[in-house]
């Protein structure tokens, strides 16, 4: 990029005004409120004319998987539906389903069909319930291959079908699962649905075993999975993104030298959003609120151009397609307004990275929360086994869900000052670490908790302290009435840790009640048993409960003695995938074949690798297209001042020590350059394990080093001569 398109670029976006976008209005063109148009495109059978009240009965039914999908029903349902679509003036439908690359896939077909020869819209149940896509041509990890290329999506009855509306028309989407042929699972929707089938059935039967009054009328009939997923984002200008071949090819700049200020003054956190940010942020809103999506909080993140949109909790699966909504409207939307949404996890060096806390709980068919501990935690018994079955999932299978959040982005922010470490630990708070320590020492605990705060002045309102203080350097933290699994990265599917967590989960729950059903039979007191499991799991798991600064050498020192793994980048942990013993729990829960985590290994490897050849291969590409010819005129113009200087008799000692710096640099970075070209020649078509461990040991660090001279000669280099847009540029002008 030359420093006058540059320059261009620059005065476009100065002269950029706020989008105006119209709000959802009335006849008469009063805005609606939020409550009016809320989930207007979301197809809400209970609301259908065609369906009769015992069809929408039986529909009921069908979903809670009491009953099966009947043909007959299932072609009334067809046709609600396409009778609500084209209603909205809906042209084509689609099977919206999650592959292995992490984001959304969809193929359009139109309703247009022909009966007699004279053209109808139809939507049938076979359209519907199933399609086919190319399954070779999506990430399978050798599972597919193009003379084997049958797939199925299958149509998920709990995620509701919604429209996306475009400027230019409207898609139906169909939420569906993605199998191959052999009916392996090829996607992330299958594996979470199945992780929270397994959880349901573990979760009902617990509550139940420990249901003091023994009812029938207080049986829990099911348990759902909850999930509420933060979403952290970077907004950059648009004019300006495409300037940075890095950020076009892989979402993150490769080098930058840092502003004097960024973030270290705290005053963009929760600061005042800018005018041409809000109104992004409330189209965003608007688009989400149409297709169901509780979009609930917005504030300006701690790095400057950061920001954060979170949603209300909902249904673990439901939850997990909406994250891939916001997603693809924060990214959509963006671009009306001039922008464009980044959800790398460290787009930009030197200032924090993005991730998606997973807020996750277990909510049981009569309203209870498991994880609400009440006010008298110390004496509800089956709130701390719950927590305590926790720790030890967490105890067994830390390896698994840090391999659940391991990816090529997420390594940039895992141990950073705004990401937790690598090591998977709890936070559980002191009121609870100390309830659960005393039992499990034998000891009776004493609540010292006063309850409130007193902020000695008489104009605010008395505020009422939680049992749990907020541990941002934790990454699993327990934040009052639910789980916080703050190392998800920010481009993440969430499908892919919530799966593992469901399953860690499953299984110390479905060793209790093995265990329950046994001492239940020989102590009918249900406190006693329940304290006891208490105990001994707390006793067992306690070395991953950690309270303190996550982020210093002495936590790794001290995980170090407690045996905890710590899986420092996506090479490392990846490994765990191909650990049969590390994965027994997932296949004795049918969660997954050993070929589905055979399949996920090598996708995942895979695509570590490309990802990183990718970057390589940009940085080279940007020195010898860029950088390079810049500092060689940069040098020629300093040789040029140093000739005239000595034709004047001025002693050019000054000068002189720049040039040297520059030629030092250039030498460095040519040096280093060269050695990254040669590992690329060598292994760049490379997609295995051995290449993802010799990027994370050797290349990953030479590129880092290459950024850190193209900092140094940005540094050097005045601004009208530098060919591509800075950190000052991409962060702070909005």
């Amino acid at each position: 990029m030359s420093s006058d398109v540059r320059s261009n670029a620059k005065l476009e976006l100065f002269k950029r005004n706020t989008r105006v976008f119209n709000v959802p209005t009335n006849v008469n063109g009063t805005p609606l409120k939020v409550s009016e148009y809320y989930g207007i495109n979301v197809f809400d059978f209970n609301k259908s004319d065609i369906l009769t009240k015992s069809d929408k009965k039986n529909i009921s039914d069908v979903i809670n998987k009491r009953t099966e999908l009947t043909k007959e029903l299932a072609e009334k349902y067809a046709n609600s539906v396409l009778n609500w679509a084209t209603s909205r003036g809906v042209t084509h439908f689609t099977h919206w389903f999650q592959p292995m690359t992490g984001a959304t896939a969809e193929k359009h077909d139109a309703f247009l069909s022909f009966e007699a020869g004279e053209p109808i819209e139809k939507l049938s149940a076979s359209q519907l319930i199933q399609g086919e896509p190319d399954a070779s041509s999506f990430p399978n990890g050798g599972a597919r291959s193009t003379f084997e290329a049958r797939g199925y999506t299958s149509w998920d009855l709990s995620s509701p079908i919604f429209i996306r509306e475009n400027e230019n028309g409207s898609t139906l989407c169909i939420p569906t699962a993605f199998v191959s042929y052999f009916g392996d699972a090829l996607d992330i929707k299958t594996p979470l649905l199945r992780s929270i089938t397994q959880l349901n059935k573990a979760a009902t039967k617990f509550l139940n075993l420990t249901n003091n009054s023994k009812r029938s009328a207080d049986e829990i009939e099911y348990v759902d999975v909850t999930a509420g997923c933060e979403q952290e984002y970077f907004l950059i200008d648009k004019g300006l993104f495409y300037e940075r071949p890095d950020l076009v090819m892989g979402g993150r700049t490769l080098f930058g030298a840092s502003t004097s200020r960024n973030q270290q003054l705290d005053d963009h956190y929760f600061g005042l959003v800018p005018d041409r940010v809000m109104a992004y942020m409330q189209e965003v809103e608007v688009e989400l609120y149409k297709v169901g999506v509780p979009a609930k909080t917005r504030h300006n993140e701690v790095a400057p151009g950061q920001f954060e949109l979170a949603p209300i909790f909902g249904k673990a699966n439901v939850a997990a397609d909406q994250n891939q909504v916001i997603m693809a409207t924060l990214q959509s939307v963006a671009l009306k307004h001039g922008f464009v949404c980044l959800l790398h996890e460290k787009p930009f060096a030197g200032i924090n990275g993005s991730g998606k806390h997973l807020n996750w709980s277990m909510s049981a068919s009569n309203g209870l929360n498991l994880l609400e501990p009440t006010k008298t935690p110390q004496t509800n018994y089956r709130f701390l086994a719950v927590i305590a079955m926790i720790c030890e999932a967490v105890n067994r299978h830390g390896a698994s869900l840090r391999t659940a959040i391991a990816s090529h982005g997420n390594d940039h922010r895992l141990g950073a000052n705004e990401a937790p470490p690598s090591i998977i630990s709890i936070f559980l708070g002191d009121t609870l670490t100390k309830i659960l320590e005393a039992y499990a020492d034998g000891k009776e605990y004493t609540d010292d908790n006063e309850g409130f705060l007193d902020l000695r002045a008489d104009q605010v309102a008395r505020l009422v302290k939680d049992n749990t203080d907020r541990n941002r350097t934790s990454p699993f933290a327990f934040t009052g009435n639910k789980f916080e699994f703050r190392a998800v990265g920010s481009s993440a599917n969430v499908g892919i840790p919530m799966t593992i967590l469901n399953a860690a989960v499953t299984d110390v729950m479905n060793d209790i009640n093995e265990r329950l059903e046994k001492d239940l039979e020989s102590n009918s007191n249900i406190d006693e048993v329940l304290l006891q499991i208490v105990k001994d799991l707390y006793n067992n798991s306690k070395k991953v409960v950690f309270n303190g600064d996550g982020y210093g050498q002495e936590w790794v020192d001290e995980a170090a003695k407690r045996g905890l793994p710590n899986l420092r980048t996506s090479a490392d942990a990846l490994k765990v995938i191909q650990d049969a013993p590390a994965n027994t729990f997932l296949t004795k829960l049918g969660i997954y074949s050993p070929a589905e985590l055979e399949m996920r290994f090598n996708v995942r490897v895979e695509r570590y690798c490309m990802h990183r050849s990718i970057e390589f291969s940009t940085l080279v590409n940007i020195i010898n297209k860029d950088i390079i010819p810049c500092v060689i005129e940069h040098k020629n113009k300093v040789a040029n001042a140093i000739n005239s200087q000595k034709s004047a008799g001025v002693d050019p000692k000054s000068d002189i020590s720049v040039l040297s710096k520059t030629n030092d640099l250039l030498n460095t970075l040519v040096t280093d350059k060269e050695k990254l070209e040669e590992y690329l020649d060598k292994h760049g078509s490379s997609h295995d394990i051995a290449y993802a461990e010799l990027i994370a040991a050797e290349i990953l660090p030479l590129s880092e080093k290459i950024a850190d001279t193209l900092a140094d000669l940005e540094s050097c280099i005045s601004d009208d001569m530098w060919p591509l847009p800075t950190y000052y540029d991409m962060l702070f002008i909005k």
